[in-house]
């Protein structure tokens, strides 16, 4: 690491610990040759998550669109930072479960599973749209699957 005062190459880490958030690490530094100190981040880059469409297409996962999906089914129920969390165990839970590539079946049902946790009401708005309903029969079937407590179908 090069000091940002002189640009040596030579520092000593003085100390390092874990950010709140467990996913990058703070290094504080000593330069080897002016002596000043100086803060790092260290995180670990992932390969970006790709979605495959339905129609075979190819995009990069955007935890916006997730976001935003969740939270108009979840409208005026759950509190944005509990739908900024579940969106980043979307995230997550795709990439401990699916790997680098995953389609947008997985990311839809991925997204019932913390709808359903969160609330009921913002799931089964959620598997409405989601999951196409055609009349009030899917919505019975749905809440019927809801009441056993199982993981959502798709």
């Amino acid at each position: 690491m090069r000091c940002p005062v002189c640009a040596v190459d030579d520092d000593r880490v003085v100390d390092s610990r874990p950010t709140d958030n467990g996913t990058t690490v703070r290094r504080r530094r000593e330069c080897g040759g002016c002596g000043r100190r100086f803060t790092t981040l260290e995180r670990i880059e992932q390969p970006p998550l790709m979605v495959r469409k339905r129609s075979g297409s190819m995009s990069p996962f955007s935890r916006e669109n997730v976001l935003e999906g969740m939270s108009r089914a979840a409208k005026n129920r759950v509190p944005m930072d509990d739908l900024r969390r579940a969106a980043i165990g979307v995230e997550a839970r795709l990439r401990r479960e699916q790997g680098n590539e995953v389609t947008s079946e997985q990311v839809g049902l991925a997204v019932l599973v913390e709808l359903r946790d969160l609330d009921p009401v913002a799931y089964v708005r959620f598997a409405s749209v989601y999951k196409n309903f055609q009349g009030p029969e899917d919505f019975e079937s749905e809440l019927s699957e809801l009441r056993k407590d199982a993981p959502p179908k798709a």
